[in-house]
């Protein structure tokens, strides 16, 4: 079936309806943020630094 949704694994012990509660609630201030221009610059920020670790990854320059 292609409408099967791949379960999440919760070991947290926390229920899963506590969590879907709680990220309904952060959502929109999650999906404002990043869609400010701070939240821009900073996900540009990290995503350059996350690009760089890889290239030296990739290089074999990795730091201890």
């Amino acid at each position: 079936m292609l409408s099967r949704c791949k379960k999440l694994i919760n070991n947290s012990g926390i229920l899963q309806r506590e969590i879907e509660i709680i990220a309904r609630c952060v959502y929109p201030d999650i999906v404002a943020f990043f869609e400010s221009k701070e939240g821009q610059k900073e996900f540009a920020e990290w995503k350059a630094q996350r690009e760089k670790e890889t290239a030296e990854i990739k290089s074999g320059k990795v730091e201890s």
